[in-house]
């Protein structure tokens, strides 16, 4: 476990939490999780940076940056601070060119980083979108991966059934990513960016078991070569 991924955390009443499925997801792809603590300096969470080779941004809140209507009432804001230290770590990392790999809250969380725009609620403002919350009563649903994209060259299917826990969904891609899979209503499930480095998904492959471990893994190959070699030169961690 030469590679070290660093997992961002929720922040509720005080207390980073983390469910299980991210730390064991990256632990079984060969990677080493490290917790991302929530810091508010500057300073600090460049520091920390530097420790990591890629980043795992899971579920959360809201997004409210380039948000196109208001928030439902069953749809919390996110806390200032944990939004504030998630964006600089994912700013930082995304200087560095470090592998980023975004699930839900974190996909739409590079996209809006990217200058791109969200739908409050997609089920009230996407014409024909279906439900996309699992407490609103959605279920498993089909995705359509891109013809082309890295995701579909991971995953090696045209059509995957995925879980769907959002309320949420992309608007408008932000500058440098394009869209990789949908769903069959049009929701947007997936963005990444040219090469395949930064991955964004609105379900999460965590809790998906052996099939998303293709996801995982690439991850961990991308950091290792960044580890590795870092514009023709050996990256000694200091």
């Amino acid at each position: 476990m030469d590679v070290r991924i660093g997992i961002t955390t929720s922040f509720e009443e005080q207390e980073q939490r983390l469910h299980h499925s991210y730390v064991r997801a990256v632990e079984e792809a060969g990677g080493l999780p490290v917790i991302v603590p929530m810091l508010s300096d500057a300073v600090a969470i460049e520091a920390f940076a530097t420790l990591i080779d890629g980043l795992v941004i899971p579920g959360g809140p809201a997004i409210t940056d380039g948000m196109i209507g208001t928030l439902p009432d069953d749809l919390d804001e996110p806390d200032p601070l944990r939004l504030r230290s998630d964006k600089q770590m994912l700013e930082t990392c995304l200087a560095a060119g470090k592998p980023i790999l975004g699930i839900c809250y974190g996909m739409q969380l590079l996209n809006a980083v990217a200058g791109g725009t969200i739908y409050a609620d997609v089920e009230r403002q996407q014409p024909g979108a279906l439900v996309h919350s699992q407490k609103r009563g959605a279920d498993m649903h089909a995705v359509v991966l891109a013809a082309g994209s890295h995701l579909h060259a991971l995953l090696g299917q045209d059509q995957i059934e995925v879980n769907t826990r959002h309320l949420q969904a992309i608007a408008s891609t932000g500058v440098g990513y394009r869209v990789a899979a949908t769903a069959p209503d049009g929701v947007v499930e997936a963005i990444e960016n040219e090469d395949g480095t930064v991955l964004g998904m609105q379900f999460h492959p965590e809790r998906m078991g052996v099939s998303m471990e293709p996801l995982f893994r690439h991850l961990i190959t991308c950091a290792r070569a960044w580890n590795t070699t870092r514009n023709g030169l050996v990256n000694i961690r200091t």
